[in-house]
């Protein structure tokens, strides 16, 4: 991930991180549904011989339509690792339907998710004087879980573990903060 792209997450995340949002829809259960959106950093663990496992940095959202279930949309991207002596690159698209677990009298809940996603992986090396690409595509079955702690109504933070099942099979260990709605 160059510096540009760097910059323009980071400032992204502070303008969403800022605004103040408090618009909800009740339902007649009496649980108000809630969008969000987040950012998480963590780290790629791909099935790659001869390659370091790069960073990871991502953004989220989904919506909750009550306590148990949801959707959730994601991208995430990585910093180049060293990969033969040349670089890697690693990104993942994924859409999955959630459910949670709220344990009782606390903000503390487990979060499991499935779905599909789509995992880029591209690497450039050279040995002697010529020089090599490498690259895979492939959208795949997705899954993960999780722990996450509300510290307040509309403010949460999670820890994840995903998997992305495709030509390179990519693992993702993850901690974010998101906003609710």
């Amino acid at each position: 991930m160059n510096t540009l792209q760097k910059t323009l997450l980071a400032l992204a995340t502070g303008s969403l991180l800022t605004v103040s949002a408090q618009s909800a829809t009740t339902y007649s259960n009496g649980y108000t549904g809630q969008p969000y959106v987040g950012v998480k950093v963590g780290q790629f663990d791909l099935d790659i011989d001869d390659a370091d496992d790069p960073t990871a940095y991502g953004v989220y959202g989904g919506y909750n339509f009550d306590q148990n279930f949801g959707i959730e949309a994601e991208y995430v991207g990585s910093d180049d690792a060293d990969y033969r002596n040349g670089d890697l690159d690693a990104k993942t698209y994924g859409a999955y339907g959630t459910a949670r677990y709220q344990f009782p009298n606390t903000g503390l809940y487990a979060k499991g998710k499935l779905g599909v996603a789509k995992t880029e992986v591209e690497g450039d090396y050279t040995v002697g004087p010529v020089k090599f690409s490498d690259s895979s595509s492939d959208t795949g079955i997705a899954g993960g879980v999780g722990l996450g702690y509300s510290v307040n109504p509309n403010f949460g933070v999670e820890a994840e573990y995903a998997m992305m099942d495709s030509d390179v099979d990519a693992k993702l260990l993850t901690v974010g903060a998101h906003l609710k709605f």
